[in-house]
């Protein structure tokens, strides 16, 4: 049986139920968590001497899994005595395994950790990374990107408030959500580049009418639908509402049960209704739907700056553009912000080293490098002027360059709450599948909500 198979994953996961059980009994409010602390005065570069092996865990794919093995391999070369264990993880296998890596006896170095309650906020309340502050001010790292992007990897040591406190990761890389779309087909449709969200939807009934796939799209993953659901909800709700609810800044004063949130969640079951997604999405994953899009199939696909690289940075076939705004002219709202940051983990040995491998993998070589893949700079003074004008790659990075610039970014609704994942990513599967309403999906995303909230005053 392959090892990456669903079956195969699944057998894992169900082996790893009691040592989750333990790691949560020494989580619980009678357990004793020591929360670590940064070296005083870090140095920067690699001092040791002897032979250091660095383990690393990323969900990186692709192409940019690709560019992350050149600079591995680089950093080895800049210091001989480093090597580079690099162990590779789909976003599922990494949300699923990563707390209990951290917490076994052979824990990794660094760590791709997603921002959010889930993620990031569990592994710090558990103590389980080091704060980077400390390495930040020796690396400049403070100065070097936006305070927001900085925000996105801060919490309190105790896990509780989200956004502020100390800096438990780091990246320079940023994401955006968005419309890719097939040019020739928009153009064989006497279509162009909508300028309304109106508009938009009339262009997926014409690709319907004409026989086409209006949205390209595989949900059997699960993560493909908050996206759908995310870009909807961006044109609908405040989007400073929306910050405030996933950051948890006012606590139980925001809910999920809104009005606006009940329109975008009965659009999302109307496309499904009128039969714009691609036939039996329910069973499809998301790279065939990617591998399907990259050959012709369907006129928009909606999902983030990560697959410029497999369409191909240079390709002139296919455009990106934002969801637009209800109303022409509108500043730009979308669902994105800092990619997946670099995290040390407090049981590394080597935290110097780690310090310098995540100097060296958000330095302006790795960033230039990374763009190619469809990553996107965030840091002060980054250059995009080796990108082509009228490649697919131009397209994402002007369109977040235009996002950033009217302050439209939206953070992942799926870090509101350490369950608000699981909960979102089910309730759209039941959603998109007929089997809830509206009403009845906000109702769950809301049970969860108020409920983390009342656990925290």
């Amino acid at each position: 049986m392959d090892a990456s198979s669903p079956i195969a994953c699944r057998v894992r996961i169900w082996l790893l139920i009691p040592l989750v059980a333990l790691i949560g009994a020494a989580c619980t409010p009678g357990g004793t968590i020591t929360q670590p602390s940064a070296p005083p005065a870090p140095s920067t570069g690699v001092t040791e001497k002897g032979p250091v092996t660095l383990t690393v865990w990323d969900q990186e794919s692709g192409p940019v899994s690709k560019v992350w093995d050149r600079l591995n391999a680089e950093f080895e070369r800049k210091y001989p005595n480093v090597t580079i264990k690099r162990v590779n993880r789909d976003f599922g296998e990494l949300k699923t395994l990563l707390k209990l890596a951290i917490s076994g006896p052979h824990a990794p170095d660094v760590v791709e950790a997603n921002q959010g309650w889930p993620d990031m906020g569990q592994l710090v309340k558990a103590g389980l990374l080091l704060p980077l502050d400390n390495f930040a001010k020796a690396y400049g790292w403070d100065k070097r990107v936006p305070e927001n992007v900085l925000a996105v990897s801060s919490w309190t040591p105790n896990g509780k408030q989200f956004g502020t406190g100390r800096l438990y990761g780091y990246t320079t890389m940023g994401e955006i959500l968005g419309v890719y779309y097939n040019k020739k087909m928009l153009a064989d449709l006497g279509l162009t580049v909508p300028a309304t969200f109106g508009a938009f939807q009339q262009d997926l009934a014409a690709a319907k009418q004409a026989g086409q796939i209006p949205i390209q799209f595989g949900n059997n993953d699960a993560f493909p639908g908050i996206h759908e659901f995310a870009i909807i909800q961006d044109q609908m709700a405040s989007k400073e509402n929306l910050t405030n609810f996933i950051l948890g800044r006012q606590g139980n004063q925001l809910s999920f049960d809104t009005p606006q949130n009940v329109q975008a969640a009965a659009t999302l079951q109307d496309w499904v209704k009128k039969g714009y997604f691609t036939p039996g999405f329910g069973g499809g994953g998301y790279d065939a739907a990617v591998a399907n899009f990259a050959k012709g199939h369907g006129l928009f696909m909606i999902t983030g700056n990560w697959i410029v690289a497999n369409l191909g940075a240079g390709n002139r076939n296919f455009g990106f553009f934002p969801m637009p705004p209800m109303s022409a002219g509108a500043p730009p709202v979308s669902t994105g912000g800092a990619g997946f940051p670099l995290a040390i983990t407090s049981a590394s040995k080597h935290p110097d080293v780690a310090a310098a491998y995540i100097d060296w993998m958000t330095s302006d070589h790795a960033s230039d490098l990374l763009l190619q893949a469809g990553e996107i700079p965030l840091h002060t003074g980054a250059s995009t002027s080796a990108v082509e004008p009228g490649t697919v790659l131009a397209e994402v990075v002007n369109a977040a360059a235009r996002v950033a610039k009217a302050n439209g970014v939206v953070p992942y609704e799926d870090w509101a709450t350490p369950t608000f994942y699981d909960t979102l990513t089910a309730a759209i599967q039941e959603l998109m599948g007929m089997k809830i309403s509206p009403q009845q999906f906000v109702a769950q995303g809301e049970k969860d909500y108020s409920g983390f909230q009342s656990s925290r005053s």
